[in-house]
């Protein structure tokens, strides 16, 4: 399946770690009318991810944010707590 900008992402409820912990984040409130450049995962904390897959994000998140994008998130299987502790990790 090729995902094309515009796409839709199918409407599910997602974790966010926010300031009082973790909040559910409808996916149709949080993509609406934004342009969010959202990428995957297999698992935070993992060799691959932490050397290869996430500091490219974050090197370029300027970049993005230059072209309009408002919003780079990552999904991975883990829960919100090991994503959030991978995020203040590598800076994210």
């Amino acid at each position: 399946m090729t995902i094309r900008i515009g796409d839709h992402i199918p409407t599910a409820v997602l974790s966010r770690m926010m300031e009082n912990g973790p909040q559910p984040v409808m996916t149709n409130d949080y993509f609406a009318g934004r342009k969010v450049v959202l990428f995957s995962v297999p698992g935070a904390f993992t060799p691959t991810c932490s050397a290869y897959h996430l500091p490219g994000f974050v090197e370029l998140a300027n970049d993005f944010t230059a072209k309009g994008v408002d919003a780079i998130g990552c999904m991975a299987v883990n829960d919100v707590f090991v994503m959030h502790a991978w995020g203040k990790s590598a800076n994210a």
